[in-house]
């Protein structure tokens, strides 16, 4: 069952946001982030006309990758790792001031992105290396939520079965926005500290796809290992 229903006082604030990448989370979120007033661009790798019956459900605009920036306060980056590099020059050219990126990525070597040896080499969190592709701070977040869970699993603040998420990103001023922005989605938020603390959200941590409220990933990020697990080494 999906919750409809807007964060206190969020009547009338309905804000820019550009998706890129329409997959799992990117579709999910232009469904909720609609519903909840918002105007939305959504773009993928295959073009605008590959959109049509997500922006007719939703109300969203299809836009091409180089658009989907424009006027935006949030842009969303959904796409997998080793497209970020594919991604073009100026993505964000024409966006808003002062405006939040939020990157949802994870590094699968072994599954489909390959070696990055910046990551495995040089101790670069996935997050940050996305970062210095993109020439933008980025706020990581979604990246452990499971897409189905942004319809089904929200709920109003105090409801004992809210989920909290962790919000890493080091543009405190950013990282609020988006903490405000998934508080309207209908889940809490914990602080996971800076980009280069991202780690500790990463696949196969404690936190990773965890269904629990703040307490439980407060836990679950300081039991965190900096060793990133042999399944997901290149």
């Amino acid at each position: 069952m999906a919750w409809h229903f807007a964060a206190p006082g969020s009547e009338g604030s309905s804000m820019k946001i550009g998706i890129i990448g329409a997959g799992n989370i990117g579709g999910n979120l232009t469904r909720r982030l609609t519903a909840l007033g918002h105007d939305v661009s959504v773009a993928n790798s295959r073009g605008p006309h590959t959109l049509t019956a997500l922006a007719e459900e939703t109300g969203a605009t299809p836009v091409p990758v180089s658009e989907a920036a424009h006027g935006a306060e949030i842009v969303v980056v959904t796409v997998p790792l080793k497209a970020v590099p594919d991604l073009p020059a100026g993505l964000f050219e024409g966006a808003a001031d002062g405006f939040a990126v939020i990157d949802t990525g994870n590094y699968y070597p072994q599954q489909r992105d390959g070696r990055i040896a910046a990551i495995e080499d040089d101790g670069l969190t996935e997050s940050r290396w996305t970062e210095k592709h993109l020439g933008h701070p980025v706020i990581k977040a979604f990246n452990g939520t499971y897409a189905d869970d942004i319809l089904d699993k929200p709920r109003p603040a105090g409801d004992p079965e809210r989920i909290a998420l962790p919000v890493a990103g080091d543009d405190e001023v950013a990282k609020k926005a988006v903490r405000e922005l998934i508080d309207e989605l209908g889940f809490d938020t914990v602080d996971a500290g800076g980009i280069d603390d991202s780690w500790r959200q990463q696949p196969d941590t404690p936190v990773y796809g965890l269904r629990g409220g703040v307490e439980a990933v407060t836990q679950a990020l300081a039991e965190a290992s900096p060793v990133r697990p042999e399944a997901f080494r290149g």
